[in-house]
């Protein structure tokens, strides 16, 4: 890590640095990496002792040292240890944060933030796709978008990456502050404005405050890209001066665009059928248009291909560069995965689940060619609305007319019986949780069916997914 000795450190985060015997030089020298997990310490590392909700890092200093961590980063003294570094902080994660934007400010390459209500994870995929065919780049791993992650992520920057792409998910007021001020992205993507985490952010209107928090920090020469066919985010105007550009599909731009001045800089048109296997269109840019296949199914990753080429073409690549980063652009699991088994499709996109991604996911299904079976399950932190909202995505789930609607948890007994109003010719079942369904699904599933798996991420219908498979 360029610059970040024990020294600097612990000056950054207002920490206090013991020096072992014989520590003197290591706590001049830069750390190799910061981690908060024992088992990927390596020699050279500062570990983070953070106290979670189920463990305490304090639990596992010794193990890290004996890894060969050259410090510990830590709530509690520790005057057993005399041959390694330590420093004291009042708070772990609180010093991690302040760690990170010290280290931000080392690092010389352009960031990207990736924010939004639905999709940020398949974007950044998209758009880091897009980047590495001309930049080493680097991306979020896994879900290590929170204040945690975040941080995290920023550490994993080496002086070998040219760029780097990160996702910032929050769910309170305050927090995409917090994670803008260590991030500092200069190109800011938002994805869409949609019903989620209502519990605490109350309505759309909300959401959006909460998300443009991002252009906190964001610098003249900075960049904002936006969805275009999000009727909030066409609202959003100009930051430190820098105008947003937006990308999207001209038939959906929504009735307020042309009041606010929105114009689609990026955008698609001659769609092919849409399918499981992709969907074909022409994109075009100020740069020029070209014509590509975005090889995951669904209409929502075709607008993440119109966000990684705005980035692409924001960052100097190439129209070629940007369609070779879309084709070659990588499903992740939990997130529109097709896994095609001897008995099933199965779509797995168990890993999160709102109003807005589901409607998508059930408009993939319809294109599905074959016998098709819907099996969702709760979606989480939609406030007092809840009901309602499960209401809502199954009366759009009998529209979409499925061969069979299974319902899974407490609040999608709601959508279930929603959906038999809609359509009572509809076949729709209901299960307490993913076992009873798993006990069930050998007499309700036919070989050849394509299933989507969807639900929020507490649902665990991984373990739906893994059975299936």
């Amino acid at each position: 890590m360029k610059n970040m000795t024990l020294r600097r450190i612990a000056e950054e985060c207002s920490g206090i640095l013991h020096t072992g015997k014989g520590m003197e030089a290591a706590a001049a020298a830069p750390v190799e990496g910061i981690t908060t997990d024992s088992r990927a310490v390596r020699e050279g590392f500062l570990f983070a002792a953070l106290k979670g909700e189920r463990v305490d890092g304090h639990d596992y200093i010794g193990q890290a040292y004996d890894k060969g961590a050259v410090c510990a980063l830590t709530e509690k003294d520790l005057p057993e240890v005399t041959d390694k570094c330590w420093i004291r902080v009042r708070s772990v994660m609180e010093a991690l944060a302040l760690i990170a934007r010290a280290y931000r400010r080392e690092l010389g390459i352009p960031v990207v933030g990736i924010a939004g209500s639905v999709g940020k994870t398949s974007t950044k995929e998209m758009v880091a796709s897009v980047l590495s065919q001309k930049y080493r780049t680097l991306k979020t791993q896994g879900n290590l978008n929170n204040e945690l992650g975040v941080p995290l992520t920023i550490f994993s920057i080496t002086e070998e990456h040219e760029m780097a792409v990160v996702e910032m998910g929050i769910n309170h007021f305050g927090e995409m502050h917090r994670l803008a001020n260590m991030a500092r992205p200069d190109i800011c993507v938002m994805t869409n404005i949609g019903e989620c985490h209502l519990e605490y952010l109350i309505d759309r209107d909300g959401v959006l405050r909460a998300k443009t928090e991002i252009f906190d920090f964001l610098k003249p020469d900075g960049h904002i890209v936006l969805n275009g066919n999000d009727d909030k985010l066409v609202t959003v105007k100009p930051v430190n001066g820098v105008e947003p550009v937006f990308f999207g599909l001209k038939d959906n731009m929504p009735e307020n665009a042309a009041a606010e001045g929105a114009e689609l800089s990026y955008w698609a048109d001659n769609i092919g059928e849409p399918g499981l296997d992709g969907t074909f269109c022409t994109i075009h840019t100020p740069q020029g248009s070209f014509d590509v296949t975005v090889p995951i199914p669904g209409m929502h990753y075709l607008m993440n291909a119109l966000a990684g080429t705005a980035v692409g073409c924001i960052c100097g690549l190439t129209l070629d560069e940007i369609r070779r980063g879309i084709e070659n652009v990588q499903p992740v699991g939990g997130r529109f995965r097709i896994i095609r088994g001897g008995r099933y499709t199965l779509i797995d996109d168990c890993y999160n689940a709102n109003p807005v991604s589901m409607r998508s996911s059930l408009h993939v299904l319809g294109y599905a060619k074959g016998r098709r079976v819907a099996v969702l399950g709760d979606m989480a932190e939609l406030g007092p609305d809840e009901i309602r909202f499960h209401e809502q995505i199954g009366e759009f789930a009998a529209e979409t007319k499925p061969d069979l609607l299974v319902g899974i948890g407490e609040r999608s007994r709601a959508l279930v019986e929603a959906a038999r109003r809609t359509d009572p010719e509809l076949k729709a079942v209901h299960f307490d949780d993913a076992e009873d369904f798993i006990a069930e699904s050998g007499k309700l599933l036919k070989e050849g069916d394509i299933v989507l798996i969807k639900a929020s991420h507490c649902m665990e219908f991984s373990k739906i997914v893994e059975a299936l498979s």
